[in-house]
């Protein structure tokens, strides 16, 4: 006897393999400050849209180079809003496509409680071993630190202090495993729901440095891949913006 759910049932496995076909995976590069945010937004935007996003993090110069050596990221999100313009300007993404998708924010954190104030007077006071950076030739975020020093006038006394990491992903474990005392390094590394997770910080006046804007745009690898466009368009939508001001970005 054949059952009246046959139909039915043949129908919904068409629908399910149609979904399944049209899922894909798109390749990005992601700025390290990015990497707390980026990873919630890749799970939801694939809970929503079927789309896996297949996530690589590190200094945004060195993303850079390596986008120019051939690797294969098809979406760049950038700590900076020069590096993927200069892109633009060399033909290496998606004309239309650059945007901003958050504003970042420095801080000079430490993981010990109390140990840096509300106004950074820490640093004029110079009681501390060493203060981590990100480098400043590579990674936006090292630059605004530099920046920041030079304002204050206090780069040249601190500057045999400095420890360097190659991204800000490593400034924050130079502090965060206390092998730096403080460190400079982005907002949203320690703050998550849109509240401190611990040590002590200041954050930093944004008219100390130029503004942290962060730009993404599909590169030249995307063009043709309808993931990388629905991945943009996710990033513009309200749930990545929620996820984006709850790590302490503006936008």
């Amino acid at each position: 006897m054949k059952s009246r759910f046959t139909p039915l049932l043949a129908g919904f496995v068409l629908a399910v393999s149609s979904l399944t076909v049209q899922a894909d995976e798109v390749q990005v590069a992601v700025a390290a400050n990015f990497t707390a945010p980026m990873q919630k937004i890749a799970a939801e935007f694939e809970k929503d849209t079927g789309h896996k996003a297949l996530l690589v993090f590190g200094a945004t110069g060195k993303l850079y180079a390596q986008i120019k050596n051939g690797a294969p990221f098809q979406v760049f999100l950038a700590a900076d809003d020069k590096t993927p313009a200069k892109l633009e300007a060399e033909g290496g993404t998606v004309p239309g496509s650059r945007f901003t998708y958050a504003i970042g924010t420095l801080v000079l954190w430490s993981a010990k409680p109390g140990f840096v104030d509300d106004q950074g007077e820490v640093l004029k006071k110079g009681a501390f071993k060493h203060l981590a950076i990100a480098n400043p030739k590579t990674a936006p975020y090292g630059a605004a630190a530099v920046a920041t020093l030079t304002q204050l006038g206090l780069l040249d006394a601190i500057q045999p202090k400095l420890v360097t990491g190659e991204n800000i992903s490593q400034a924050y474990q130079f502090v965060v495993t206390e092998n730096a005392e403080l460190g400079f390094i982005a907002l949203s590394q320690v703050m998550a729901d849109g509240q401190m997770t611990g040590g002590s910080a200041w954050v930093v006046p944004s008219n100390l440095h130029d503004p942290i804007r962060q730009d993404a745009a599909i590169l030249a690898k995307g063009r043709n891949q309808p993931a990388a466009r629905a991945l943009v368009e996710y990033l513009k939508g309200d749930k990545a913006a929620a996820i984006i001001k709850s790590y302490g970005y503006a936008l």
